[in-house]
């Protein structure tokens, strides 16, 4: 669950130094590579919009979809028949956080959140990539491609939804 917050927070990075964006959206593929230099990658879709909304579909290696809003994240891994839903601190606005993310050179930003230093490179103020290393010393680079930035999102595409059939964790 700890790499979910890694992402939420890394993606809500990725609005840095954008006073004037309020949506996102964009295909990605995220690499994870751990001390021994052994690589994971996720490929998948993402739509955010302010204030604190978030879906992250991924498409691969395995299905899985992730809901945020102000209060909480949901994760809907329909392999395993299982849904986890887990509170977050509503007080923590990531889009203000990000507004304050200092450019370090042309089209490279570096951010700092708690111990996390995140830096993200753009082109043309097109978010391009996010890289940071994570909790467990893994490093985590996410790449974006097709970015739309600023168009009009239906809210209803944030509102999770899973068969009732499947295990609710709330945590």
């Amino acid at each position: 669950m700890k790499h979910i917050f890694t992402l939420l927070l890394s993606f809500s990075l990725s609005f840095a130094s954008f006073d004037n964006l309020n949506s996102f959206e964009a295909d990605f593929t995220q690499s994870v590579t751990d001390d021994k230099n052994k690589s994971l990658v996720y490929k998948g879709h993402i739509i955010a919009s302010k204030p604190q909304n978030a879906v992250w579909n991924y498409i691969q290696p395995i299905k899985k979809d992730v809901y945020i809003n102000r209060f909480n994240v949901t994760v809907i891994e329909p392999e395993i028949e299982q849904v986890i839903i887990r509170k977050i601190d509503a007080s923590l606005d990531f889009f203000n956080m990000i507004q304050n993310a200092k450019e370090i050179e042309k089209d490279k930003y570096e951010a700092n959140y708690k111990e996390s230093k995140f830096t993200i490179t753009t082109n043309n103020k097109i978010i391009k990539s996010i890289s940071y290393i994570d909790e467990f010393e893994n490093k985590v680079k996410i790449v974006f491609n097709n970015q739309k930035q600023n168009e009009e999102i239906n809210k209803e595409i944030f509102v999770p939804k899973y068969p009732l059939e499947f295990d609710i964790i709330r945590d």
